[in-house]
C-alpha cells in the first residue's frame, strides 16, 4: 500500500512537470487591430468641386473635372526596423470611383500587429502580373477594361473633364491610364507595351495599430499635382484623348510621384 501511495506522488510529479513546462511554452495571444483608409480627392488643398471651371493648372488651361476612376493595389505597411506587412489576404485590389459612395471608404479584413508603422506603400493600377482581362465581370469594375488590341486588362485611372480650348470652347479630356503601345507605324502596327503602373510609397505622421481596433487614414489625391511636376501638362498640346499616346501617359506617371499623401483621421 506504501509503495503504491509513493508511486502516485511520482507520477502526479512528472504530470506536474510537465504541465508547467507546457504552460511556460505557451505563446501569448496575438495582438492584431485592423487598417481602413477614407479616399478623398483635392485640388491646391481643399476639396475637389466636381463639375466646376474652378481650377487652372500650370500649363493655363482653364478646367473642371467630372469624375476619377482608379485602382489602388499591394497596399503595405513598413516598420521602422524594415519589416512590413502587405494587406492582400482578401482582396489586394481596391477600385475607387468618386460616383460611388462605398467605394471611397475600404476597411482592410487582414489581421494587422499591433505596433507604429513609418510609412503605407501601395501600386497605383494594376501590376502586369494580374492586370488579366476579363478578371472582373461585375460593373463597375468590368467597365474600367483596357481595349485587347491595345495591352487588355483594365485601365489604372479614368480621370474625366473639360477644359477651355485653344478657340474659347469646352472640350472634353479622358485623362486615362493604362498600358501604353510603343508603334511600328500608327495606328495600326504596335511593336511592344509599356506597363504604365508605378509606385507609390507615402511616410508622414505614424501609423499607429492597436489591438482589437481598427486605425482611420485618409489618403489624398491631389488632383492639380497630374498636371504638373515634373511635366507641365498642356491639354491644348495632348488633346482630349491619350490611351494611344504613350508620351502623353508618360507624363502622368512622372507626374503622380506627387500625387498622394496621407493624414491620421
Amino acid at each position: 500500500m506504501r509503495y503504491s501511495i509513493i508511486t502516485v506522488l511520482i507520477i502526479l510529479s512528472v504530470i506536474f512537470m510537465i504541465s508547467s513546462c507546457c504552460e511556460g511554452n505557451i505563446e501569448p495571444e496575438a495582438q492584431n487591430g485592423k487598417l481602413s483608409i477614407e479616399f478623398v480627392h483635392y485640388n491646391n488643398g481643399t476639396e475637389l468641386i466636381f463639375d466646376s471651371l474652378a481650377y487652372t493648372n500650370e500649363a493655363g488651361n482653364n478646367y473642371l473635372v467630372n469624375e476619377i476612376q482608379y485602382f489602388i493595389s499591394d497596399v503595405t505597411l513598413h516598420k521602422p526596423n524594415g519589416s512590413s506587412i502587405l494587406l492582400n489576404s482578401w482582396s489586394d485590389i481596391h477600385y475607387i470611383d468618386t460616383d460611388i459612395k462605398e467605394t471611397k471608404t475600404h476597411t482592410y479584413r487582414d489581421e494587422v500587429p499591433e505596433g507604429v508603422y513609418n510609412s503605407i506603400s501601395f501600386t497605383f493600377g494594376i501590376d502586369e502580373d494580374k492586370n488579366q482581362s476579363l478578371m472582373f465581370v461585375n460593373a463597375p469594375e468590368s467597365f474600367m477594361f483596357w481595349p485587347e488590341n491595345l495591352g487588355g486588362g483594365y485601365h489604372y485611372m479614368k480621370l474625366n473633364g473639360k477644359w477651355i480650348n485653344e478657340i474659347g470652347l469646352q472640350a472634353p479630356f479622358n485623362f486615362h491610364l493604362g498600358i501604353g503601345q510603343i508603334y511600328h507605324s500608327f495606328p495600326d502596327s504596335i511593336s511592344g507595351f509599356v506597363q504604365n503602373y508605378f509606385g507609390v510609397n507615402l511616410e508622414n505622421e505614424p501609423i499607429i495599430i492597436k489591438n482589437t481596433e481598427t486605425t482611420n487614414i485618409k489618403l489624398i489625391m491631389n488632383v492639380e499635382n497630374w498636371f504638373s511636376t515634373p511635366h507641365i501638362y498642356d491639354h491644348n498640346y495632348w488633346g482630349g484623348d491619350i490611351m494611344q499616346k504613350q508620351d502623353a501617359m508618360q507624363q502622368a506617371v512622372d507626374n503622380g510621384n506627387d500625387v498622394f499623401n496621407y493624414t491620421i483621421n
